[in-house]
């Protein structure tokens, strides 16, 4: 009886994680629409925001991103075609292996990303308080 009324709290608190995150992901797509962007899409910005060399150049691979973004591959190098048709980043050839690619941002993904990072780091704020 104990093991069950267990199972089922863990089975709640599990389903209270995904509905926080369902509702967090929409509230991100809602306060990032505006600026042309969806949730997944400040993901990429953000994460190559944060590994941007000093001087703006490729921080990763597409592989790499995808480990970090929670994207397949395919689903992410369609993302990443969308950004780079809207001048946000660009890719290039790796140095070190010629059949990686790398990601980095342009200087208007750079721009878009500074002005956008506050958005989105309200909406985390208010909604993981919300999920406290």
């Amino acid at each position: 009886m104990a093991s069950n009324r267990a199972e089922q709290a863990l089975v709640e608190q599990w389903r209270g994680i995904l509905g926080l995150h369902a509702r967090t992901q929409c509230e991100l797509d809602r306060a990032l629409h505006g600026h042309g962007l969806c949730a997944s899409d400040f993901e990429v910005l953000d994460l190559l925001a944060e590994g941007a060399a000093a001087d703006g150049g490729c921080a990763y691979r597409v592989q790499e991103i995808s480990e970090r973004v929670h994207l397949s591959q395919s689903a992410l190098s369609r993302l990443i075609g969308r950004l780079e048709k809207d001048d946000l980043v660009e890719r290039a050839m790796c140095a070190e292996d010629r059949r990686g690619v790398r990601v980095a941002l342009t200087a208007k993904g750079r721009a878009l990303h500074g002005e956008v990072r506050p958005v989105q780091r309200a909406v985390l704020t208010r909604m993981l308080a919300e999920g406290d």
